[in-house]
């Protein structure tokens, strides 16, 4: 065999005679690389070389096929992710419109008078009818008084006002727990919903982080060999 044959050597993939520089051994090859090339070269031999061009070839390929995966990977992260809000959406129902729809005509009477019971405005327009009433019964109607001091029906009216009043306030104050119940009962759905998508994204970013991170690791390191053996092309 002449000096100039052991010089040289043939690629298995693209059957080309190259300088032995420009070739790498078969058995140096990553082993992530080597069913893509079985794939395409099905008599590969660990005995044979393979010209950098076809390397970094299968090298590209490869890289090409991790970030595919990658992108889909994430595709379906966001379309959980848009699923999940979606969910977290209904269930943030407005509990206002809600309890509003179950009222009747007599809890919204009640509502109404509690409402104007506890305003300024009943202070105000009552304050107005007391000193009305106990000016017309003790100055200007002096002969006839139809409730002279010391204004016995009077204080009949205002003992009937307070025992109407009363149980319409505590009717009040009980549809008020019960809203507050269901805002409650809402709070705590939501925020349970919130907790379980912390949680799902917590493990997918566990996920992404032991199970994409060598896979980048990986792509790194093809990366630096192609750059060397550019870098040693560039020397020759």
């Amino acid at each position: 065999m002449s000096r100039r044959t052991r010089s040289q050597g043939t690629c298995q993939v693209c059957h080309q005679t190259k300088p032995r520089r420009a070739l790498l051994p078969a058995g140096l090859v990553r082993d992530d690389l080597l069913p893509m090339i079985r794939e395409q070269v099905p008599d590969w031999s660990e005995d044979g070389f393979i010209c950098f061009p076809c390397l970094n070839r299968f090298r590209t390929r490869y890289i090409r096929q991790l970030m595919e995966k990658d992108l889909g990977e994430l595709d379906e992260l966001e379309q959980e992710v848009v699923q999940s809000l979606q969910n977290e959406e209904l269930l943030s129902e407005n509990i206002n419109e809600q309890y509003e729809q179950s009222l009747g005509l007599g809890d919204r009477i009640a509502d109404k008078v509690a409402e104007f019971g506890g305003s300024w405005r009943f202070i105000i327009s009552f304050s107005v009818f007391l000193a009305a009433w106990i000016i017309l019964n003790s100055f200007l109607i002096l002969k006839a008084p139809f409730d002279p001091y010391p204004y016995i029906l009077l204080n009949l009216v205002l003992s009937l006002l307070a025992a109407m009043q009363a149980p319409v306030i505590m009717m009040s104050q009980n549809r008020q727990e019960e809203r507050d119940r269901l805002r409650a009962e809402n709070d705590y759905q939501v925020n349970l919903k919130a907790e379980l998508e912390i949680r799902v994204i917590n493990e997918k970013l566990d996920q992404i982080l032991h199970h994409e991170l060598p896979r980048l690791l990986e792509i790194q390191t093809l990366q630096a060999d192609m750059l060397s053996d550019l870098h040693k092309k560039t020397r020759r």
